[in-house]
């Protein structure tokens, strides 16, 4: 009895230490659910003044007012003075007005735009976890290339005939492996893990239950006439979960590892738009803002420098801001550069005030942050995409990263290994636009550009809001008109609530193979 005793003494610490941790996430999560308070929001607006004030006084009473009044410290004359000082507060005062006006301009809240509704029914309740890697076919695929392949000295099977992609691709779905009988036995460890040497360990499709639920989630329902007359039509001898040919290509499925697969979610359906902090559906491109606690129009990011979001209505706004910044920063910085180097050259008993080191530091600084900043947006908008948009893009680029570091060896730049899986040639059809792909070209960039001849660019073709060029997007946003561009007057173009579906895309926001485009877009 000593023993247990002692065991149930040494085991009350332990679980009241899990609940207390337990008990401290909770209380972490639900704070940061609650949207922050007004002072929280607001303190870095009073702070952004003060630092603009500081250097206005620094500027305009250290150093331009000295050289108005002829001292014997100053750094240059009068002429200078005044031209510095002039320039000095256009650019500020322009700052100071497109920063007003993005302040008090409200991004546009979706809760002023709907009403609340109950939650709608999810008709597909499983988890689509598989299209984000795909890492069954990619496996499958794999052991498919050095399996099915037979050596110099080995006959070929079918009677010297080479085996077929779809014969090879027909034996991975219907025995979960390449090589081996259905009715060999699986040796398993101790521990209830596939042994090391496993030929389906980490295929998943190959457990019966799961390949029947993917089969029937990743069957596409047919959208409209428009879209049912631009899909082939299957073959029953060609089941839907097969690799489908290449354009231009028959007779010839390339194998899953060299496929590009953008996710299916039908991201415009009501229960994938529906915010149940809310409590209503999203309008399109909307996303809930969790400092500010409501759904934004057009969502970008929650700028702690403005006190608010960043969103369709006061994003131009905000650009503009960024760039009256970018100048008033760089004139700051320079000017007092060359003036404390002149001054340093011209008098050898000189020394730097210690107030113009500080406005230099931060005019430095603000430099790198907002010409990152203004770029960084500058490229957004020309792809019609917002910052929590394009982590979307990214994601499917840093997939598509990793897919090609299984395909080819970082070393190999002509993709020599699975040169006998590649068709010799790719050829198009004539209304497609795309390179032709050949085993001439180096692995990864020929890879790549078959899938754009397939499915279009990322981030381009394939956004649901790419409207066809830069221009077009960059209007969308900032204005027809160029003094629009840098003048923070009216409003913005984008109200936040209608936007113009990319046809490459399906009503329900999924994105087509080129096969499938509208035909004056092929």
């Amino acid at each position: 009895m000593a023993p247990d005793a002692n065991a149930n003494v040494q085991q009350q610490p332990e679980g009241k230490c899990c609940g207390v941790v337990a008990e401290a996430r909770e209380k972490s999560t639900a704070r940061r659910a609650k949207p922050q308070p007004w002072i929280v929001l607001k303190l870095t607006i009073f702070i952004a003044i003060g630092i603009i004030g500081y250097v206005f006084y620094v500027y305009v009473g250290r150093v331009c007012v000295p050289m108005l009044r002829h001292d014997a410290g100053a750094l240059g004359g009068r002429g200078m003075g005044v031209g510095f000082l002039v320039v000095f507060c256009v650019l500020g005062l322009m700052m100071l007005w497109a920063y007003e006006k993005v302040v008090l301009t409200s991004p546009g809240y979706a809760r002023d735009h709907v009403r609340k509704s109950p939650a709608p029914m999810i008709k597909n309740a499983f988890p689509t976890w598989w299209d984000s890697e795909s890492e069954a076919d990619l496996a499958a695929a794999r052991m498919q290339a050095p399996q099915s392949l037979p050596g110099p000295s080995e006959p070929k099977p079918n009677g010297g005939h080479p085996r077929s992609h779809s014969s090879r691709a027909s034996d991975i779905k219907s025995n979960g492996h390449v090589h081996g009988s259905t009715k060999s036995k699986r040796k398993v460890s101790q521990n209830g893990h596939a042994p090391p040497g496993d030929e389906e360990l980490g295929i998943t499709d190959t457990i019966a239950p799961v390949a029947a639920v993917r089969a029937k989630v990743t069957a596409r329902p047919e959208h409209g006439s428009e879209h049912t007359a631009s899909s082939p039509t299957l073959r029953p001898e060609q089941p839907q979960n097969e690799p489908r040919p290449l354009p231009g290509t028959q007779g010839e499925p390339k194998p899953m590892m060299f496929t590009r697969k953008p996710p299916s979610t039908p991201i415009l359906l009501p229960e994938y738009r529906y915010c149940h902090k809310d409590g209503f559906q999203k309008p399109m491109r909307a996303h809930h803002c969790r400092a500010c606690g409501t759904c934004v129009l057009k969502y970008d990011h929650h700028c702690p420098w403005i006190g608010q979001c960043v969103g369709a209505r006061n994003h131009k706004f905000f650009m503009i801001f960024v760039w009256w910044a970018l100048l008033f920063c760089v004139w700051t910085f320079s000017t007092l550069v060359g003036l404390i180097a002149r001054a340093t050259v011209v008098r050898p008993s000189f020394q730097i005030d210690g107030q113009h080191v500080a406005v230099l530091v931060l005019s430095g600084l603000f430099i790198l942050f907002t010409a990152a900043l203004l770029g960084t947006h500058i490229e957004l908008i020309c792809m019609a995409q917002s910052t929590v948009e394009s982590l979307d893009a990214r994601r499917i680029g840093e997939r598509e990263d990793r897919v090609l570091g299984r395909l080819h060896a970082w070393w190999d730049f002509r993709c020599a290994s699975f040169h006998y899986l590649i068709p010799r040639t790719y050829a198009l059809p004539e209304s497609a636009s795309g390179p032709v792909l050949t085993n001439d070209d180096s692995g990864k960039r020929a890879t790549r550009r078959q899938w754009n001849a397939e499915w279009g660019r990322i981030g381009k073709e394939g956004n649901p809001w790419w409207l066809g060029s830069a221009r077009a997007n960059w209007e969308a946003t900032m204005g027809a008109h160029a003094w629009e561009w840098f003048l923070p007057i009216g409003k913005s173009p984008d109200d936040g609530l209608s936007y113009t579906l990319n046809p490459r895309f399906d009503s329900e926001g999924r994105w087509r193979p080129r096969r499938e485009w509208p035909h004056k877009l092929q």
